[in-house]
């Protein structure tokens, strides 16, 4: 059994089965990534897991405990993070004034930005952040403006939040869309560093199949809102059907 367990998930948009039977099993520190054409109902599937939509049937259990009719919140505090495909950072704010805010709100809950000076007050919170940051390799940018920084940038330092709150499943929803390929380079390599030094279990939604192959331990690809395949990168690059749906040369 996975860690995290989605069983016959089935969601309809009024004439449109955006989700039909769907089942999806995540190992514990492993990286899955689910791959399909735009409509194959991946970003829909990803909404189901963090509460955004509630599927018509089906269940999903993270941990074997239910994640369906949970809030957004709850299923963070379950140990669930998102990263989005466009970086949800406060542009406004320094590095190190980001990377501080999911910390302060982990430990205490509710924060004001116009109280963001009183954080450097407590010194737990600013150790927590300074050390994510090394993590992330991002120590010498804490004074930065979030808003001037590379897309590639953005996004280490939005997953370096989400690694703040100490998740066991991390989900990414095409994380290197719109970077350069050495952004593109620098996030698979973070990501496979995340893996193997955390533990904490990764799924992918993500087009570029350089990527997928690069990280992913299991694929799975969906079609139509129903999966198609899920196995190795290897077993899948070499699968007719998703060669010829999918993958076409990306797959040789």
């Amino acid at each position: 059994m996975g860690i995290l367990e989605v069983e016959n998930v089935g969601i309809r948009f009024g004439g449109l089965q955006a989700l039909k039977d769907v089942n999806l099993s995540v190992k514990e520190n492993t990286i899955h990534a689910i791959i399909g054409p735009n409509g194959a109902g991946k970003s829909t599937l990803l909404n189901c897991l963090v509460g955004k939509l509630t599927p018509d049937t089906g269940s999903v259990n993270f941990d074997q405990k239910p994640v369906l009719g949970r809030s957004p919140f709850e299923i963070n505090q379950m140990g669930i993070s998102r990263v989005f495909q466009t970086p949800e950072i406060f542009s406004d704010l320094t590095v190190m004034e980001n990377m501080m805010i999911p910390i302060f709100a982990k430990r205490d809950g509710a924060f004001a930005l116009d109280a963001m000076s009183d954080f450097m007050k407590h010194k737990d919170i600013v150790s927590s952040a300074e050390h994510i940051l090394e993590e992330m390799n991002m120590i010498n940018k804490m004074e930065m403006q979030a808003s001037s920084m590379s897309r590639g940038d953005k996004r280490r330092l939005e997953i370096g939040m989400c690694l703040s709150q100490e998740p066991r499943l991390l989900l990414l929803d095409e994380p290197t869309a719109g970077m350069a390929r050495a952004d593109t380079n620098n996030t698979i390599e973070l990501l496979k560093q995340i893996g193997s030094e955390r533990d904490i279990t990764i799924a992918i939604i993500e087009h570029d199949m350089h990527v997928v192959f690069s990280l992913a331990d299991r694929i799975t690809v969906l079609a139509q809102g129903t999966p198609l395949v899920e196995d190795t990168p290897e077993k899948i690059k070499g699968h007719p059907k998703v060669k010829e749906a999918y993958l076409g040369e990306t797959a040789h």
